[in-house]
């Protein structure tokens, strides 16, 4: 069985959002267009309390995307973002979630922020995807969403060490692109194995 995973198809990372990606929004009709072909389709969902670890707010002395060091590794530090319960939590307005069937949250834990859809940033906490998946007998993934230099690459990465089959669908994914992270995050997907579509 294959699954269609959509990373993140949140207002706050589209534009107009607290960490827009640039055509963000622009993916969502292929997103929606290519969910028939799959037996399951499975969203995730930035998912963050108030004054959560990883906004930069929350550290005085420090400005947006400077990175840190947190007891778990480094650490970029975001404009708040996806707070629990807000407008730019929820999913871009176009997007069928109608069509999911699981819609997965992440990022809930006050210290330790989780761009995976399988694991927190200590690499070691689970989300339960994966115990999911392979209840349903699911083996191969198609990766879709924001933002494929962050929490789709690192999805996508977590997916091939668990021993999944994982194809990045690349245009109907969009990156931050923060210091040259876009090109690092594609060999190291292509390095656990990923397919670049």
């Amino acid at each position: 069985m294959q699954a269609l995973i959509v990373i993140d198809m949140q207002r706050d990372f589209c534009p107009g959002g607290a960490l827009a990606v640039s055509g963000g929004d622009e993916i969502v009709p292929g997103i929606n267009a290519l969910m028939p072909e799959f037996a399951s389709v499975i969203l995730t969902q930035d998912w963050h309390p108030a004054g959560h670890s990883s906004f930069a707010s929350g550290h005085p002395d420090r400005a947006p995307y400077d990175l840190i060091d947190m007891p778990y590794g480094p650490q970029v530090l975001w404009p708040d973002h996806c707070v629990q319960g807000s407008i730019g939590a929820g999913f871009h307005p176009d997007l069928e979630t109608d069509r999911a069937d699981l819609i997965l949250r992440k990022g809930f834990r006050a210290e330790i922020d989780s761009y995976s859809a399988f694991f927190e940033n200590d690499r070691k906490t689970p989300t339960g995807l994966d115990g999911y998946l392979r209840a349903r007998g699911i083996t191969a993934l198609t990766m879709t969403g924001l933002a494929t230099d962050f929490c789709v690459n690192f999805s996508a990465v977590d997916a091939a060490r668990l021993g999944y089959s994982v194809t990045l669908h690349q245009d109907l994914c969009c990156a931050i692109d923060l210091d040259g992270s876009l090109i690092t995050a594609l060999e190291a997907m292509e390095a656990e194995g990923v397919t670049l579509a």
